[in-house]
């Protein structure tokens, strides 16, 4: 009988810790706290820029160089948009002023006889 009693003790023992842990648990969870935060769904129009007046600089140097591309849009980009040309494989950063953009060429350097494509991309 003393033996059953131990078992008994130790089985309450057990179930008591058991308790503490869950209440603990339940107490750490219900103290965390998660900033207010906004989210969306819906649609809008996507439209696309007019591109205008390429023209591609060429070095003063090296004239199979070429240092720059420029163009026109036909509106201008939100502030802060990133706007980039990708003159055959290779993407360049670019600047603008209103709707006239200008792309530096040179890192890598852009070649002439290299000059096939031109693709402009404007993300907000």
């Amino acid at each position: 009988m003393h033996t059953r009693t131990r078992f008994i003790g130790r089985l309450a023992a057990v179930a008591v810790l058991a308790s503490v842990l869950v209440a603990g648990t339940y107490a750490y969870t219900a103290a965390n706290t998660v900033p207010d935060s906004k989210a969306g769904d819906g649609s809008g129009t996507v439209t696309g820029y007019v591109v205008s007046a390429i023209h591609y600089n060429l070095n003063a140097t090296t004239l199979t160089n070429v240092d720059s591309v420029a163009f026109t849009l036909d509106s201008t980009p939100d502030a802060g948009s990133t706007i980039k040309a990708q003159v055959n494989a290779n993407w360049y950063s670019c600047t603008n002023v209103t709707t006239a953009v200008t792309c530096a060429t040179t890192s890598p350097q852009a070649t002439v006889l290299g000059t096939t494509s031109l693709r402009v991309l404007i993300a907000q």
